[in-house]
């Protein structure tokens, strides 16, 4: 064996350089911990962009509060963020439209109430209080499994007995204007009844209240996007809705947004007459069967092909919600089978028949 012997400087010399490596090892394994930078990477769709963010510590914490404030039905930040939605019917009529606060609901649902026929909105409200919400239509059962979803209140005035045998037996907190017209709900002169009805986030909030009902979410939430992706070109969603129920949207790069019609109307809400519109457009096709006189019943638990629309992008993939809990959230899975993002904004969710067709037409 060959002895080498050190002298005391080119010990200290060994020690100093032994202790760098160690230092530049523990750096070079997490550098972002010590720079206090991150790499998000953001899966957008068809593409993966990668982002440096140099904020620091503080402003990683600050970020993680504002997330903490923000409405896990559409992304929104706003005060109410951990409020229990409220989920209201409306008729989708025409003798009812146009309607008043569904463009400030942060997530609608339109659904067939008669297979091929009629359909039905139900609005859902946390972040915006609308001056008024109506007209307040009757329940039907399919939209009850909904609601639970979104662990919401659900305001309705009366509904179908399929709804009613549900509701009476507690399967939910709901709020019956059958029972509370005058008080929580009030009509307005010179609509035709039974459009004229209608309600405020108030309202319900106090009868809620009153009777003891949860007023903070357990909604496990959706996950967002941390910014806008939008392409550069225009185009148009239509949804095949029968005759005068058909929809279309158009969707505005510049300003990102899909902007809705009715039957070739533009469809506007009637306290502000300006043009409903979303960030995000959902497709979920299911199955419908008429099982009564003016009543259907579509397969809106378990799971079936859906298509999101959002950044002007089309996105298919599959919808899922758990046949044995109605509480079950709804999920939107891409082909990939991950969970779907997001643009933070309103969501229009429209359930479209197997036998509807729906377009994508690029501008």
């Amino acid at each position: 064996m060959i002895s080498i012997k050190l002298n005391k400087n080119q010990k200290i010399y060994i020690i100093i350089a032994t202790g760098l490596m160690i230092c530049a090892i523990i750096f070079f394994s997490a550098p972002n911990k010590w720079l206090g930078s991150n790499i998000i990477i953001i899966k957008n769709l068809n593409q993966d962009e990668v982002i440096e963010d140099n904020s620091s510590d503080n402003e990683d914490k600050e970020e993680i509060e504002e997330i903490k404030n923000r409405n896990l039905i559409n992304g929104i930040e706003c005060e109410n963020a951990k409020a229990r939605p409220f989920a209201v019917m409306h008729a989708g009529d025409w003798e009812a439209w146009p309607l008043s606060g569904i463009s400030q609901a942060d997530l609608v649902i339109e659904m067939p109430v008669v297979t091929n026929g009629i359909t039905r909105y139900m609005s859902l409200y946390i972040c915006s209080e609308p001056a008024e919400i109506g007209s307040v239509r009757s329940a039907r059962h399919d939209f009850i499994p909904l609601a639970m979803g979104f662990d919401a209140i659900y305001a309705h005035w009366g509904g179908s007995h399929y709804a009613l045998d549900k509701l009476n037996n507690k399967i939910m907190d709901n709020v019956n204007a059958l029972y509370l017209d005058g008080s929580v709900f009030f009509r307005k002169p010179g609509l035709p009844k039974p459009h004229d009805g209608f309600t405020t986030i108030d309202k319900l909030r106090e009868y809620s209240e009153r009777v003891g009902y949860r007023l903070e979410s357990n909604f496990e939430g959706y996950k967002f996007y941390n910014q806008e992706n939008p392409t550069n070109k225009n185009g148009k969603i239509s949804v095949g809705y029968p005759s005068s129920y058909k929809v279309d949207y158009t969707y505005d790069f510049e300003k990102n947004l899909y902007f809705r019609f009715k039957g070739n109307e533009v469809d506007k809400d009637k306290l502000t007459s300006e043009q409903i519109s979303a960030k995000n457009v959902v497709i979920m096709f299911a199955k419908s069967r008429q099982i009564e006189g003016q009543y259907n019943d579509m397969d809106i638990e378990g799971e079936g092909n859906a298509i999101v629309y959002q950044n002007g992008w089309e996105i298919k993939g599959k919808w899922k919600k758990d046949k044995s809990d109605m509480k079950s959230k709804l999920y939107f899975y891409n082909e990939a089978g991950e969970e779907i993002k997001f643009v933070p904004g309103k969501i229009w969710i429209q359930v479209v028949q197997t036998n509807q067709k729906v377009s994508w037409e690029i501008k």
